[in-house]
C-alpha cells in the first residue's frame, strides 16, 4: 500500500469517528446561541429550546421590531449580540443589535455595485458568522468583511470576486463561510485552482486555494477528529471533502446538474458513516457513505426529496424536508428514512419553508409569513398550531436563541416568543 493510500485510509477511519463524535455533541448541546447559518452545528437543530404543549390557543408575541433593507440573510445571535446583514441603498450594512431589546449597538458598512439579474432583491444572501469575537459577512457581490464583535471596527476585508475572478451566479454570492481553526473556508468558485479557498481569520491573508469547483449556494459543514479535521462542501456540481489545513482533496462525488440549476441545501450528517444531500432541478436526493477509501454513493433518488434551497433537518432517524420548487407548483413537507429512502408521510401543498428542529417541536417558517409548529413523529403529519408572523414574503433563514425566534421579511426583523394566551 502506498503512503498516499495509507493516509487516505487513516483519514477515512478518523472521519467516521468524527461524524459520530459530532452527532454525540449535537445531542447534548446546552448552548442557546445561534452564531451562524442553521445554528451551532449548521444542521438546523436547536436543542432544549422547544416550547412544550403548543396549541392553537397559544399566541406568537412580538417583543420588538427593527426595520430592514434588502437581503435574504438571516441573523446570527451570540449572548446579547444580534448581527443583522442587509442592504440600504448602495451600501451593504452590518448592524449589531441588542438581542433582548432590538437597540442598535454599532454599525459598519461599505459600498456595493452588485445588481441581481434575476431577483429584484440585490441584498446579501449569506448569514453572518460570529466566531472568536469577530463577525464575518460575505456580501452578494463578493466582499468578505471581518469586523470586531465588540465595537464594529473593520479588521480586514477582501473582494473575493475581483481577486479570485469568479463568474457571477444567478443570485450573487450565497455560500456562508465556514471557520475552522483560524481558517475561513469559502467555496468562491474562482479561476486557476481557486474554487475553494482558505483565508486567515486574523489577517484575511490567503492560506491556500484548491480545486476548480464552481460555487454553489450551499454552505460547507465540518467534522473533526483530533488532528484530522475535514470540511464537506456541496459545490456547483460535486460533493467534496477536503482538509481544512492544506486544501488537499480527500474525495469527490458527483452531485448536481448542468444548466439553469443550483445546489443550495447544506449536506446533512445522518450517522457516523452517512451524509444526505438534496437539490431540486432534477437532481433529487443522494446518500453518501464514508468508507475507508472514499465517499461511496448508496443511492440516488430524484423523487425522494428535491429541495430547491432549504436544508432538511434530522431527528431520531427521521429526516424532515421540503420537497419541490417555490416557482413551480406548491412544495410538500415530507418525512423519510434517510438510510433506506423510505417515505413515511407527505403533507402535500404545504408550501416553501425553512426548518428548525427543537427538542419538542419542528418549526416551519413558511415563505408566506406563517410559522407552523409540528410534532416531529414518524407515523403521521401532526400539526400543533400555526401563527401569522408576517403578511409579506419571508425567505430569510430564521434563528432561534434563548427561546426567542428571530425572523425577517422584506421590511422588518421581529423577535418573537410563543406563549400561552
Amino acid at each position: 500500500m502506498t503512503s498516499y493510500a495509507l493516509a487516505r485510509r487513516t483519514f477515512a477511519r478518523r472521519i467516521t469517528m468524527a461524524v459520530l463524535m459530532a452527532i454525540g455533541i449535537c445531542r447534548n448541546i446546552t448552548a442557546t446561541d445561534w452564531p451562524q447559518i442553521l445554528g451551532p452545528d449548521r444542521n438546523g437543530v436547536a436543542a432544549q429550546q422547544g416550547p412544550a404543549g403548543v396549541t392553537p390557543a397559544w399566541q406568537a408575541r412580538t417583543l420588538w421590531e427593527f426595520s430592514v433593507g434588502q437581503g435574504y440573510a438571516g441573523v446570527a445571535v451570540q449572548d446579547k449580540w444580534l448581527i443583522l446583514f442587509h442592504r440600504l441603498g448602495d451600501r451593504e450594512v452590518v448592524q449589531a443589535l441588542d438581542s433582548g431589546t432590538g437597540k442598535p449597538l454599532w454599525q459598519q458598512q461599505w459600498t456595493t455595485r452588485y445588481q441581481s439579474r434575476i431577483d429584484r432583491d440585490s441584498g446579501p444572501r449569506c448569514v453572518p458568522v460570529i466566531h472568536d469575537a469577530k463577525v464575518l459577512c460575505h456580501g452578494a457581490g463578493g466582499v468578505l468583511a471581518c469586523i470586531s464583535l465588540n465595537n464594529g471596527r473593520m479588521l480586514w476585508n477582501r473582494d473575493t470576486r475581483e481577486e479570485f475572478g469568479f463568474s457571477e451566479g444567478y443570485f450573487g454570492v450565497g455560500s456562508t463561510p465556514l471557520v475552522r481553526d483560524g481558517r475561513v473556508l469559502l467555496n468562491v468558485g474562482g479561476r486557476n485552482g481557486s474554487g475553494i479557498v482558505a483565508l486567515s481569520l486574523v489577517t484575511g491573508k490567503t492560506l491556500w486555494q484548491a480545486t476548480d469547483e464552481g460555487a454553489s449556494y450551499s454552505s460547507p459543514i465540518q467534522i473533526s477528529a483530533g488532528d484530522q479535521p475535514a470540511a464537506l462542501f456541496v459545490t456547483r456540481l460535486n460533493f467534496v471533502a477536503l482538509s481544512p489545513d492544506s486544501g488537499r482533496v480527500l474525495f469527490t462525488c458527483p452531485f448536481g446538474r448542468r444548466g439553469p440549476t443550483v445546489n443550495a441545501a447544506n449536506a446533512v450528517r445522518i450517522d457516523q458513516q452517512h451524509v444526505f444531500l438534496t437539490a431540486s432541478y432534477g437532481v433529487g436526493a443522494c446518500l453518501v457513505r464514508l468508507t475507508e477509501a472514499d465517499g461511496q454513493v448508496v443511492y440516488r433518488q430524484p423523487d425522494l426529496l428535491s429541495s430547491q434551497y432549504t436544508t432538511p433537518v434530522h431527528c431520531k432517524g427521521v429526516l424532515y424536508g421540503v420537497h419541490g420548487r417555490e416557482d413551480i407548483g406548491t412544495p410538500s413537507l415530507r418525512a423519510l428514512a434517510p438510510l433506506t429512502g423510505e417515505t413515511f408521510w407527505t403533507r402535500t401543498d404545504f408550501g416553501m419553508a425553512t426548518l428548525i428542529m427543537t427538542d419538542k417541536v419542528l418549526l416551519a417558517m413558511k415563505t408566506d409569513g406563517q410559522l407552523v409548529c409540528i410534532m416531529p413523529q414518524q407515523d403521521r403529519y401532526h400539526e400543533l398550531a400555526r401563527f401569522r408572523i408576517f403578511y409579506g414574503t419571508t425567505r430569510a433563514l430564521p434563528a432561534l436563541a434563548n427561546g426567542r425566534l428571530f425572523v425577517r421579511d422584506r421590511q422588518t426583523l421581529k423577535c418573537v416568543v410563543l406563549t400561552k394566551s
